[in-house]
């Protein structure tokens, strides 16, 4: 097999070296065989503990899964993972010594089997001071990303408004090419009562989402920046280390409301959306389709995503009282969104007249695989979404690697043979 010379050889990548290839190194730069060692899972940190651990819990002891698809495709549901990083008994207040630490080292087995598993990709979300374990995304990308090779890696998405968007951009590029070019870039503008907490309104929030995006946009492409704005004004401003693969990483934005799917569409950003009915999200990529083409740009399944809480198991009427649980939890942890139009209703029906989303029934898929696969299929094809981004259990580490196992060996294939569009 003839190695690559170059950066931009990036066919050879797209192929997922297996560690048993034999390959041509004499030509190699460095960059490049640094790549394939570290393909070739040769790791600075053992981590087979981790991948015993999340294995054991597998029914089928099957090799790491190859994704045989073409470049583009854009017909077959692509399975994610969306990481929430539930922080061990938030309520509590003070964890138990060692149950944050546990808790890390847990999701790291779970990322590893879902590579074993064949998933698309891990999107990260951001939350802070509460709830959460992932007030940096970033750093869990940094992280993972030695110790996989075919995952794709993303931001669900980072706060903008939290920071200063040459600093972000900095920090994105560095990860581009820390994954060897398997980054997904996600934008989100924050969650209200997080905000509140540091004195930001949404308000001024919005102001520097919309602002900080046009930086990003064009630091993205061009990694010399000129802005001259209300928040931001700098001049040649050189922003390294520049992209891994041109022209730019997979850029996503998270979106409650068809005007945000429309800037998104004339951003040449992928959206991705939650929470609400299919029916709504259905209305929401609406707009975002009609927005691509009045500027006469394609829209594909490829640039719309859907992500859902799943409850999963062999007794469906199990899987049905756990989902009501997570729902219970979901209520909870949102009372003080002003966004949330209808939390009360025991349907949590479509949003009402205005601005906000409701918490709706769609978004909590539950029951046997079987169950869960036809649900997930049926709303990807109702809203042509060909990205689908599963919220799997928030029990403990033993149900979320079951749930895991039951998902990848059973959900997975049938979504990656199922057609949209």
């Amino acid at each position: 097999m003839k190695a690559p010379t170059g950066a931009h050889d990036t066919a050879f990548f797209e192929n997922r070296i297996e560690s048993d290839q034999k390959i041509e190194v004499q030509a190699l730069e460095p960059h490049l065989l640094a790549s394939i060692l570290r393909i070739s899972q040769i790791n600075i940190i053992d981590f087979s503990n981790f991948r015993n651990h999340a294995t054991k819990f597998s029914t089928r002891k099957q090799p790491l899964i190859k994704n045989n698809r073409a470049p583009g495709e854009t017909t077959l549901i692509k399975p994610w993972i969306f990481e929430f990083m539930q922080a061990p008994n938030p309520s509590d207040g003070d964890t138990l010594p060692g149950a944050v630490t546990a808790a890390f080292n847990d999701n790291f087995a779970f990322w590893l089997e879902a590579e074993r598993l064949g998933f698309e990709g891990i999107f990260f979300s951001e939350h802070h001071f509460a709830h959460s374990l992932s007030p940096s995304p970033n750093l869990l990308i940094a992280a993972i990303s030695r110790h996989t090779t075919r995952l794709r890696l993303g931001t669900m998405g980072n706060v903008v408004p939290l920071y200063e968007p040459w600093r972000v951009i900095e920090e994105l590029t560095m990860l581009d090419h820390l994954t060897s070019g398997r980054l997904e870039i996600g934008f989100a503008a924050g969650v209200p009562q997080e905000l509140a907490r540091i004195g930001l309104g949404m308000a001024e929030a919005r102001e520097r989402f919309n602002e900080a995006l046009d930086i990003l946009d064009a630091a993205l492409v061009n990694p010399v920046v000129n802005h001259s704005g209300k928040y931001w004004k700098f001049e040649n401003l050189t922003l390294m280390p520049g992209v891994f693969l041109q022209p730019a990483p997979p850029k996503w934005t998270t979106v409650v409301s068809s005007a945000s799917a429309q800037k998104s569409a004339q951003r040449r950003s992928k959206i991705c959306t939650g929470f609400e009915s299919v029916s709504r999200i259905s209305e929401i990529f609406d707009a975002y389709r009609s927005e691509c083409a009045g500027l006469g740009l394609p829209a594909s399944p490829d640039q719309l995503a859907i992500r859902r809480n799943i409850s999963i198991s062999r007794d469906a009427a199990a899987a049905r009282d756990e989902a009501r649980t997570a729902k219970a939890a979901t209520l909870k942890i949102v009372a003080g969104d002003p966004r949330v139009t209808d939390r009360a209703s025991s349907t949590l029906d479509a949003p009402k007249a205005g601005a906000g989303f409701s918490l709706h029934d769609d978004d909590y898929i539950a029951g046997t695989p079987a169950q869960v696969a036809e649900q997930i299929i049926d709303q990807c094809r109702k809203c042509g979404a060909g990205h689908f981004l599963a919220m799997l259990s928030r029990g403990s580490s033993a149900r979320r690697l079951e749930s895991l196992a039951l998902f990848g060996e059973e959900v997975l294939p049938q979504m990656r043979r199922a057609q949209i569009g």
